[in-house]
């Protein structure tokens, strides 16, 4: 697996010029630089870089507008059709890439908010404690969304509610790494976060592409979800430390500490209704009813056993006439 993981030690705009044909890559995942002052970040936030790999290389903010254009522009050349990008981006310079992103093709599936804990202190103004993510696919193909890749369709939050719902949610709360004593990059995304990402909008043996490798956290990921990893880094030092530590990471070795689902999927969702199914629905309603203490408790085993959503089986059952009665028992 490891001679199809390629990574550039250049710049990435050049380089999916030279080494990307076009529809090749499945899924991009992007953390561009801040054109922020980014190498000075740690001041602000309070942060030691004693273990920081130097070698950060900030895009100016005069050039940011260009810069974001070009970058995204071959990120949508070498998308397959049907293929996804998630771009990870602060509000300093959203405008820019959104901007970009609207002279493409592409197309927004979700605007995601990340929550977490920056470590800022302000007197003045609200605390800044979240980063977008935003979410868009390439048109031409169905794109993938494995809408079960971490919760079941029937598990359930203490409360009873959907997990697999909560999980889908366009507001992610997900803490940053702390790595004390561990050589690092400057900015380096969480494994829980590239996780939920890949695992969403990836296959295994898809091929994933970051053009801002900085500490290779996506290839990294990428590997240990078995799937194939590639990408730039400029920073020679980053590059060089970083295709060695990489070697060290064993395909597939994420698959069994990640979240997976549990229980049955919902094989059916979506699919026509057929008269047979809809009667045999609601015998079976029939006969759970007076074995069940619940209607919410009947449509989640008849969810079970037909493959079906809850939405759409309660409709299903409010259009059979035949004993309307029974819906007024535990409502």
């Amino acid at each position: 697996m490891k001679d199809r993981n390629v990574y550039y030690n250049e710049d990435c705009i050049e380089g999916c010029k030279q080494y990307f044909e076009d529809g090749s890559v499945d899924l991009i995942i992007s953390d561009p630089p801040y054109g922020i002052s980014g190498d000075q970040l740690h001041k602000h936030y309070n942060r030691k870089e004693d273990f920081v790999i130097d070698g950060y290389v900030e895009i100016p903010s005069e050039e940011y507008e260009e810069f974001s254009r070009k970058w995204i522009k071959q990120s949508e050349r070498i998308l397959k059709p049907g293929g996804c990008i998630y771009i990870v981006s602060g509000y300093t310079n959203l405008f820019f890439i959104l901007k970009a992103l609207r002279e493409t093709q592409l197309e927004e599936l979700n605007h995601i908010i990340w929550k977490y804990n920056f470590g800022v202190y302000t007197k003045t103004k609200y605390v800044s404690s979240h980063y977008h993510i935003l979410f868009y696919k390439k048109p031409g193909k169905a794109h993938t969304f494995n809408t079960y890749a971490r919760y079941g369709a029937l598990e359930k939050t203490e409360d009873g509610g959907s997990l697999n719902y909560l999980d889908r949610e366009d507001v992610w709360i997900i803490n940053r790494e702390y790595k004390p004593g561990q050589i690092k990059n400057k900015n380096e995304l969480p494994t829980a976060l590239l996780s939920k990402m890949i695992l969403y909008s990836s296959n295994e043996e898809d091929l994933v592409c970051d053009l801002f490798l900085g500490s290779f956290s996506t290839a990294k990921v990428a590997i240990g979800l078995n799937r194939y990893a590639t990408g730039f880094e400029i920073s020679q030092r980053a590059y060089e430390y970083q295709t060695k530590e990489i070697e060290k990471v064993i395909p597939g070795s994420l698959l069994d500490k990640v979240k997976m689902p549990i229980g049955p999927n919902l094989d059916n969702q979506g699919k026509p209704w057929t008269k047979e199914e809809k009667l045999q629905v609601y015998e079976r309603y029939k006969t759970l009813r007076n074995k069940l203490k619940t209607k919410r408790a009947v449509i989640d085993e008849l969810s079970k056993e037909f493959g079906r959503g809850r939405f759409s089986l309660d409709k299903i059952l409010k259009e059979m006439k035949e004993e309307p009665k029974q819906w007024e028992l535990g409502l």
